[in-house]
């Protein structure tokens, strides 16, 4: 069998580990260059590559095409593979037949990353011998070729989703959908949200789905589809005989005929946003039968994820806060949302088609002055030049943190959420946010 990988990355490279280990020969092309670490991996193993090309001969005679999530469909040489009737998968389509473990998979368009480590956190915390992997840390199936892992925590994007055939998590968490990378869905939001719910296909009445019941497109979805799954919901505004919801400040799960609570003054992370993703970890961690004070003492430890709401440093009593990862206008609103004090807001970035509109209200309420950090910022002045009193415009991260700074008086927070992505002026959001939290040391 003939295994073709497109991307030398990440899962790619640990794609490529899983397939010859498992007899399969093996050939790694990406279009970019490789990075030095992962072509001495393949070059140890004995595998063979190109970079910097896609040679049609030696991609063309597959019988199995892995690409990496960041290669689109319209891309020529996925179009004439597809011609070819070449089946082109992700790597967690790959990954999965090679393991029994019971796989818990968590799709969303924000909050995925943080209730992927919570859950993980949950469970390592009760002494399970678990792995964490997707679309956060290690490769799937690097782990899988690597490790003996009773259990799999998998963070899953919409790219990785739209490449699975059979794959089927046991259990499976859609934490939120809002409009994001419609540029890969002919902006098209149906699609979007179609793609999402990919993650509970082949899911089987054994199997189980937790779900944000407040949010509009996930409630739209389930009217009108049919899920084999038993649904667990959670909510912020609703209670239910099997789900999870807040009832006077404390919230609640009651699951398989069991309840469970706990004063949510208690759960280490703030804000309402990180309140249902506690609520999703929570319900995995019930269904994985882990004890309550187990659950108690996880949520109230657990530190959060690097580069959301994470908070950098107070200076002259002026807190920093640095959410680089809020990369669309959606997780941009939980982090205003949670803001209780005048805010001097840094925004910008590559914008997806951004409607800004939705943060009006909070801006109204919360900003005293917006900074402007990106190459065009015409869209964000246009609807927000009117609302604040200052309005700056900078290009590097350090005038930004330093203007941040002129414009604070006691008591007050600087918060980076760009609501956008991050590589006009940037390598990544990780980048954004480490030149932000160097900035900051730096005042």
């Amino acid at each position: 069998m003939r295994l073709v990988i497109l991307g030398g990355g990440e899962s790619g490279v640990g794609t490529a580990i899983l397939g010859k280990k498992n007899g399969y020969d093996v050939f790694v092309s990406d279009s970019n260059k490789i990075k030095e670490n992962y072509k001495q991996v393949l070059i140890n193993n004995g595998i063979n590559w190109e970079e910097e090309q896609h040679t049609e001969s030696l991609i063309l005679n597959a019988d199995v095409v892995m690409k990496s999530p960041g290669i689109p469909d319209k891309a020529l040489i996925i179009k004439k593979l597809v011609e070819k009737g070449i089946s082109v998968i992700s790597e967690i389509e790959f990954a999965a037949p090679f393991t029994s473990a019971t796989i818990i998979g968590i799709t969303g368009s924000n909050g995925k990353t943080t209730t992927t480590m919570l859950t993980y956190h949950l469970l390592k915390s009760a002494g399970l011998n678990v792995g964490l992997g997707g679309n956060i840390g290690k490769s799937f199936a690097w782990e899988v070729a690597d490790k003996k892992y009773d259990s799999y925590v998998l963070e899953l994007s919409s790219f990785q989703l739209d490449g699975i055939i059979n794959f089927k998590p046991h259990i499976a968490i859609i934490t939120n959908i809002s409009p994001d990378h419609l540029d890969r869905y002919e902006y098209n939001y149906e699609n979007y949200i179609n793609a999402k719910f990919r993650i509970t296909m082949n899911q089987s009445e054994d199997d189980y789905l937790i779900y944000d019941a407040d949010d509009e497109a996930i409630k739209q979805w389930l009217q009108t589809h049919t899920v084999k799954a038993k649904l667990i919901p959670f909510s912020l505004t609703k209670t239910f005989t099997e789900g999870a919801y807040i009832k006077d400040n404390t919230m609640e799960i009651k699951i398989r005929g069991e309840e469970f609570t706990m004063d949510t003054d208690h759960i280490a992370l703030e804000g309402k946003h990180n309140i249902k993703n506690a609520m999703a970890a929570t319900s995995v961690a019930k269904l994985m039968q882990i004890r309550k004070a187990t659950i108690r003492e996880s949520l109230s430890n657990f530190q959060g994820v690097e580069h959301r709401l994470e908070k950098v440093s107070k200076i002259q009593n002026v807190q920093y806060i640095n959410d680089s990862k809020a990369t669309n206008v959606n997780a941009t609103f939980f982090a205003l949302d949670s803001m209780n004090s005048p805010t001097v807001w840094i925004v910008g970035g590559v914008d997806k088609g951004n409607d800004y509109n939705e943060l009006m209200s909070l801006v109204r309420e919360k900003v005293k002055a917006i900074i402007c950090l990106g190459i065009d910022n015409k869209k964000i002045i246009n609807i927000f030049g009117n609302v604040v009193d200052i309005m700056i415009e900078v290009n590097n991260m350090s005038e930004a943190v330093q203007m941040a700074q002129r414009l604070t008086e006691k008591g007050d927070t600087v918060l980076l959420s760009p609501a956008c992505a991050s590589f006009d002026l940037f390598e990544s959001y990780e980048d954004r946010g480490n030149q932000f939290k160097a900035a900051v040391k730096n005042l």
